[in-house]
């Protein structure tokens, strides 16, 4: 709903500001947030929050991996948790709905990067979701002082790359 952007917007800031989750260095405005929120949506991309007695606690969303046609069986998720909330569950819940529902509409392979240390919590859970390894760049981010590397994690969706995918998602 249009009323959870400002706090999407809210957790988004905080993780821009204070972590290494996403390579920006300056948070988006409310505008911007909502604009690319209704990007994913107007491609008919999952887009969840999560809600503990009515505050948004976090969020996640899936959209194409890459533009080009080739990749359009593919999608990459994200998922973004209030750090009060870390640790319980919240991102496992938002992720594991992703896969489902990207699943359910016919994508065949998931990508998640992921930015910081091969122990994040981030990627622990995206391994406890089925996620296998698949490269690692090294220091290809400055933020907060340091170098950051990415993971690049992927699933196989429903019958992953044993039979030929429905082109028509890929139109």
């Amino acid at each position: 709903m249009d009323t959870d952007v400002p706090r999407i917007t809210e957790i988004y800031a905080r993780s821009v500001l204070e972590e290494v989750a996403s390579f920006e260095l300056t948070p988006p405005d409310e505008a911007e947030m909502a604009r690319r929120r209704q990007a994913f949506l107007d491609k008919g991309m999952p887009y969840l929050v999560a809600e503990i007695d009515g505050k948004i606690i976090g969020y996640a969303y899936a959209g194409l991996f890459r533009p080009r046609r080739a990749y359009g069986c593919t999608v990459e998720n994200t998922v973004y948790v209030d750090p009060h909330a870390q640790g319980r569950g919240v991102g496992r819940l938002l992720t594991s709905k992703i896969i489902e529902l990207c699943t359910a509409m016919g994508y065949r392979q998931m990508i998640a990067v992921i930015s910081g240390t091969e122990d994040s919590a981030s990627i622990k859970m995206h391994r406890a979701l089925g996620f296998v390894d698949a490269g690692r760049n090294r220091a290809v981010g400055y933020k907060l002082g340091r170098w950051i590397d990415t993971y690049s994690l992927q699933l196989a969706l429903g019958d992953g790359d044993s039979s030929p995918p429905d082109m028509t998602l890929v139109s």
